[in-house]
């Protein structure tokens, strides 16, 4: 489950956005956060489902290094299962090729490799 820190506007006008179960973390500019996750809010009826996408496109952001508001501006416009999809992609290349996302078809192992694994 990801999580965003909030910080003192006063004090600091960037977001921290971390994940535990990846450990992966990013600072990133609040009103850039704000824009992204507002627009994922307009899509999505869960509160949840908006801050994980939005953590998502960070995320991408932050590999690819495509900037941020260049991919939301690619997504726009797009419904749920197209988001998903659309992240599904971009998540796979992050991913180890074990833990594909949005697959249909089991992958089926070569056959030399998969009997060396013991069940």
């Amino acid at each position: 489950m990801s999580t965003v820190n909030y910080t003192n506007p006063n004090q600091d006008r960037t977001v921290t956005i971390f994940d535990e179960f990846y450990t992966f973390k990013l600072e990133v500019d609040a009103n850039l956060y704000d824009v992204v996750n507002s627009y994922f809010k307009s899509v999505f009826a869960d509160e949840n489902a908006a801050k994980n996408f939005t953590l998502s496109l960070f995320r991408i952001s932050e590999n690819s290094g495509i900037p941020a508001i260049t991919l939301l501006d690619e997504v726009k416009g797009q419904n749920t299962i197209q988001l998903t999809a659309t992240f599904a992609y971009y998540l796979n290349n992050i991913r180890s090729n074990s833990t594909l996302l949005g697959l249909r078809a089991t992958v089926t192992p070569n056959f030399y490799a998969a009997r060396n694994v013991l069940v």
